[in-house]
């Protein structure tokens, strides 16, 4: 329980100072990145003919707006405050029949059977109990309600995400480190094992789980590459404390790593992913 708590308060001090900030700040980047990741979410839910979709971890609510246009009505759900407003501040922009809630979905009361489908872009990986989370989720949607999330496959696989960390290590030994001994522990890879997925949604009230590899290309331009490695993950965290010094000695290490992934104006690689799909088991038979 205490090492449950100590996680979740990790998640929401992360998610509520500099990386949700950087979120907001960089969100333009980051939705143009993953916009074929969204297109596959939100054709496959739209094709489920759902009414009404929960978004898990919705961010700055790019996925949630975009399932309203098609579905008629989303509600986004995330921990991170200064995303939620972003989000709530682009749907009234642009009279899009969005929600949105500042909570765990871990924890949150939502309303019993209120939703058709759950959907969520990189956004369940980060539960201190999984399994509570998904029972959870089980509770807020119909018997028979859909679910389709996409999730990272290993590191191994995924060579860009780790690039800046692995460049920059020796120059940063309070870098925060990957752990290869603890795959169960949240963060950006901990789904990458199928078989702990399927587990985690068998024993929190779902069936019919698929687990699909799905490999898609993401590109950014190449301008905006250090952009993103200096406010966005594990360097994220360190590199606002470090002085100039440090900053413009890490940004010459790290820079010639990506080299492999930059095309001219272009950076590409291949996001290695799983396409999460279950439906809500019947609530009388299970």
């Amino acid at each position: 329980m205490d090492a449950s708590r100590t996680s979740h308060d990790e998640q929401a001090a992360r998610w509520n100072g500099p990386a949700g900030h950087a979120w907001v700040d960089l969100q333009g980047l980051l939705n143009e990145m993953f916009g074929p990741i969204e297109k596959l979410l939100v054709d496959a839910v739209s094709a489920g003919h759902a009414a009404s979709v929960l978004d898990v971890g919705c961010g700055t609510g790019s996925i949630t707006r975009a399932v309203a246009r098609r579905v008629g009505t989303c509600v986004g759900v995330d921990i991170s405050g200064p995303m939620i407003e972003e989000a709530r501040a682009r749907a009234e922009q642009e009279g899009v029949p969005a929600s949105f809630v500042q909570a765990d979905a871990q924890e949150y009361a939502f309303e019993p059977a209120a939703f058709d489908a759950v959907v969520s872009r990189f956004g369940v990986m980060f539960f201190s109990d999984p399994v509570r989370a998904f029972a959870n989720l089980r509770t807020a949607v119909k018997d028979g309600a859909g679910l389709r999330c996409v999730v990272w496959r290993g590191p191994e696989e995924n060579p860009f995400m780790t690039t800046a960390e692995r460049a920059a290590a020796p120059f940063l030994p309070e870098l925060p480190v990957r752990r290869p001994d603890q795959p169960d522990q949240p963060g950006q890879f901990a789904f990458a094992d199928p078989e702990r997925v399927r587990q985690i949604l068998a024993e929190s009230g779902w069936a019919g789980i698929g687990i699909e590899p799905v490999d898609v290309v993401c590109t950014l331009p190449e301008k905006d590459l250090v952009t993103y490695f200096t406010r966005l993950g594990p360097l994220g965290t360190v590199l606002p404390d470090a002085d100039e010094g440090t900053r413009a000695e890490i940004v010459e290490a790290v820079r010639p790593a990506f080299e492999p992934f930059v095309h001219g104006a272009e950076v590409r690689y291949t996001a290695a992913c799983w396409m999460v799909s279950a439906r809500a088991a019947d609530a009388k038979l299970s």
